[in-house]
């Protein structure tokens, strides 16, 4: 079996490396990964600039000064010579809950290996306080992932998002079938000046879980278990048709 590495932290990530250390010996890994933090950049393709490709100083990975996006992109069609049986993205260092889905360079990875016909996986760690500290967890939880998709395979449609309480293996709870919730609305900006007086602005804080009940991913982690939430690609608000066409059908 021949995986895809991706992440949204960049090819240093601590992350990414106990990923790739953590399904050794399960299959052939190759790991392409943007050369600087490209958190929040969603399923973004540069298209305005030639991307180039670059062997890290580990000399089996591969660096692009690009998004998570173009990292898949260029790496199922056209950078390497075989075919990929898979997508994994992460681990990134943060949750990638509810909202986050949108914006997220990680879960972005993923979602661009499903577009181009593979399974995909992001794992993301969920903090609770101070720096992550079991990212190991993180790497064991994507191996038993991994292997019960060889022993059982889900369709080729498939994308996972998954959440990881940073906690010590032995202290998960379980691996828990979840929805996306969502959150509160955003910090407001912080404003601040640079050094030459000229206004400049940082995006505020996400806000915290407003759907957070039982069955959601934000429950799932506060509770201590892993949250795996089935996503899909068609934005289509299916049952919304049928009215949308009775109101268009008023237009004079």
């Amino acid at each position: 079996m021949k995986i895809l590495l991706a992440n949204d932290d960049g090819y240093r990530a601590p992350g990414l490396n106990r990923l790739r250390e953590g399904l050794a010996g399960a299959a052939e890994i190759t790991v392409v990964a943007p050369d600087r933090n490209r958190s929040g950049a969603s399923n973004s393709l540069t298209l305005d600039l030639p991307l180039r490709v670059q062997r890290a100083e580990e000399g089996v990975w591969y660096v692009i000064n690009g998004t998570p996006t173009d990292c898949v992109h260029i790496a199922i069609t056209g950078l390497f010579d075989h075919e990929f049986d898979m997508v994994m993205s992460g681990i990134n260092d943060g949750a990638n809950l509810g909202d986050d889905v949108l914006y997220s360079g990680t879960v972005a990875a993923a979602v661009e290996g499903r577009y181009l016909g593979l399974p995909a996986i992001a794992l993301s760690m969920v903090p609770g306080e101070g720096r992550l500290q079991h990212f190991d967890t993180g790497a064991a939880v994507a191996r038993m992932l991994l292997d019960r998709l060889l022993a059982d395979p889900l369709p080729r449609s498939t994308i996972l998002n998954v959440n990881i309480p940073d906690l010590p293996l032995e202290q998960i709870r379980g691996l828990e079938a979840t929805r996306l919730g969502y959150r509160h609305r955003a910090e407001p900006v912080v404003k601040a000046r640079d050094p030459r007086g000229r206004r400049i602005y940082w995006v505020g804080m996400a806000g915290p879980g407003q759907d957070a009940g039982p069955g959601t991913d934000f429950h799932a982690v506060a509770h201590g278990s892993v949250s795996v939430t089935p996503l899909q690609v068609d934005l289509t608000r299916h049952g919304a048709i049928d009215g949308l066409r009775d109101w268009l059908g008023r237009v004079s």
